[in-house]
């Protein structure tokens, strides 16, 4: 019988210093350690429900041999597909006990899973809850080729193992579950220098950007003859127009304001060009146009159309934590963001989708269009404003 030094791995789990910002690297090294340590692991999966809006769990998935991890998600259709209630984990999840099966035995007829294991040759399968402090239920499988399966011991030694690898598991996730949450809130830049530290009030950098400020027209009067849960599922669709091509392009959005979205395209002198960033602005906004302009929502016996504008500008802005007390939001602030916002009336106005200061269409070489000289309040000097030449304007009653 294989004599298993399970204790080699428990001390390693308790006292090493784990790299949560690299999970794929700790799993494989953590089964290469299993295995090691006497225990015939062919195949390890690690299952790990999410707090994430579009995504029911992540999966990482271990072979021997395999030069890397595998690596996939679920939404949460999941659960109610056949394949899925047909599962060990099924099982596991909803009654958080351990689920053991034979692919070479009568479970295999019960567990279609266990069926394309024989076929790879596995001889042993065992699913473990995996129990965060939190309460909240995951699941580790194992298999194996060892001939007759796991012996008594080993399944011991994996049920020891088990408590100090869900703590690791637990901080990798909660790790993963903080920058998804600063990401799905405040993005994914803003969610880097969160975690990184920049958490009190004054932390600020400036930085040159391209600024994106745009509304949806006729809001106020869609508010008002529609129910309000109509118009939340229109904007989360006009939203879905927008966001879309501007994160494709390397912006990042900052915050959703009613119906108006401020996103920025940070503009790193070191390695962007001007001009380069500008053009991937202009295309996200040419998208976000098409996407709108197609975009028709059923209410009643009706179908609503929708047109936005929006104002592209680029300047230096101060990006950072503002706010009172203990109450911080992450967000740009200065002369260019006013700009922005002036230009996205002065869009509505003249009836433009787009339109950009003349900083931007500097930098941005197209088919302009001279649209006049603005005053802008708060602004010394009127300012130019451009748009698009084959754009045909239309003023909204």
């Amino acid at each position: 019988m294989t004599t298993v030094s399970h204790q080699n791995v428990v001390d390693w789990l308790i006292s090493a210093r784990h790299p949560v910002d690299n999970p794929d690297s700790w799993m494989v090294e953590c089964c290469e350690r299993m295995v090691e340590a006497g225990l015939p692991l062919w195949r390890v999966g690690v299952f790990i429900r999410t707090l994430h809006p579009e995504v029911f769990g992540r999966n990482f998935i271990w072979t021997r041999g395999a030069p890397e991890i595998q690596i996939g998600s679920v939404d949460f259709d999941i659960q109610n597909t056949p394949e899925f209630q047909a599962s060990p984990l099924s099982i596991l999840f909803n009654n958080a006990v351990e689920v053991r099966g034979d692919p070479n035995g009568p479970d295999a007829e019960r567990f279609p899973l266990l069926l394309d294991l024989r076929n790879e040759g596995a001889t042993d399968y065992l699913a473990l809850p995996l129990g965060f402090l939190d309460g909240t239920g995951h699941a580790m499988s194992v298999s194996t080729r060892q001939p007759g399966g796991f012996n008594p011991d080993q399944v011991a030694a994996l049920r020891v193992i088990i408590e100090p690898l869900a703590r690791i598991i637990e901080i990798i996730s909660q790790r993963r579950t903080a920058e998804v949450l600063l990401d799905t809130y405040v993005g994914n830049r803003a969610g880097a220098r969160i975690l990184g530290g920049q958490i009190r009030r004054g932390h600020n950098d400036t930085m040159q950007a391209a600024i994106w400020l745009s509304d949806l027209r006729g809001f106020t009067a869609l508010s008002d003859r529609l129910p309000p849960e109509t118009v939340v599922e229109i904007l989360n669709h006009y939203f879905d127009c927008q966001v879309t091509a501007i994160r494709s392009r390397g912006g990042e959005v900052l915050k959703f304001m009613g119906d108006g979205l401020l996103a920025v395209f940070p503009i790193d002198e070191y390695v962007d060009d001007a001009a380069h960033v500008c053009a991937r602005v202009l295309e996200a906004a040419r998208e976000s146009r098409a996407s709108v302009e197609a975009l028709a929502f059923p209410v009643g016996d009706a179908v609503e159309r929708f047109r936005f504008g929006v104002a592209l500008h680029v300047g230096n802005i101060l990006y950072g934590n503002i706010g009172g007390g203990n109450r911080l939001d992450f967000t740009c602030i200065g002369p260019a963001v006013n700009l922005a916002a002036r230009l996205e009336k002065i869009a509505g106005r003249l009836g433009r989708t787009v339109v950009v200061s003349e900083v931007f269409a500097n930098a941005c070489r197209h088919d302009w269009r001279e649209l006049g000289e603005f005053p802008i309040a708060g602004f010394s000097r009127a300012q130019r404003v451009y748009g698009l030449a084959e754009e045909t304007p239309v003023v909204m009653a």
